[in-house]
């Protein structure tokens, strides 16, 4: 009985006390790619988060991961302070990890371990300044219990079969595109630029549509009264 009450009164943290410590293009990768992957999985039941401590281990408070950003299939969405796994009842689907000098080692070789204990299916590794990664956009499947590298097709990309997405690195960014249309995902700012833009394209069209019109009713009036002249005279 002692030990119920120690495990369910211990507090874990919602901080490591650590600096995030990283790169601006590092930080702004990993919010683009948590809101391209929120937009793409709006109203399911998936929960997309980043930079949040998951805790593994009940009871302990030590035992805790923080991925840069992981997707969950077949929860609730929704902001959480922190992440139990056996609240959740599952890992991660998919794990993003943004890749630096300081964090290659880890990433590369600690992460990947703890990920595969967890069973987390997929794994992928971006190193958004091209300096530590060959290539730097490296993908992970869990068979067997360990994971093996994802081949990138003739372009280069990788297919993550628990998103439905192929990824592929272009800019110093990892650019998602649905396996079912193809289409490029697009950030808040792409979205509104691209309805910006249709809304333009559609009021272009119509106002030369109507300049057509009333061009095509001058020219029709302008042969009725050429008729016209030449029935008078």
């Amino acid at each position: 009985m002692g030990s119920v009450i120690d495990v369910t009164t211990v507090n874990y943290p919602e901080s490591d006390g650590k600096p995030m410590g990283e790169t601006d293009v590092h930080i702004d990768e990993t919010v683009r790619l948590r809101q391209l992957l929120r937009r793409f999985f709006a109203g399911q039941k998936v929960y997309v988060s980043g930079s949040l401590l998951v805790f593994y281990e009940r009871g302990n408070p030590k035992k805790f991961i923080v991925p840069d950003v992981f997707v969950v299939k077949g929860i609730q969405p929704g902001d959480r302070r922190i992440y139990k796994l056996w609240s959740e009842g599952k890992p991660p689907n998919t794990i993003f990890e943004l890749t630096s000098r300081k964090t290659k080692k880890k990433d590369m070789v600690v992460k990947p371990d703890l990920y595969a204990q967890l069973g987390v299916p997929e794994y992928f590794l971006f190193d958004p300044i091209e300096e530590y990664l060959d290539p730097p956009l490296q993908g992970h499947r869990l068979v067997g219990g360990r994971y093996e590298r994802i081949s990138a097709d003739a372009e280069g990309a990788l297919v993550s079969e628990e998103l439905g997405l192929r990824l592929r690195a272009e800019n110093g960014h990892v650019m998602l595109y649905r396996l079912d249309t193809g289409e490029r995902l697009l950030t808040d700012a792409e979205a509104w630029q691209a309805a910006e833009e249709a809304r333009l394209a559609e009021a272009q069209a119509r106002a030369a549509e109507a300049q057509a019109r009333q061009a095509a009713e001058a020219e029709l009036a302008r042969l009725r009264e050429q008729l016209r002249a030449g029935r008078s005279t």
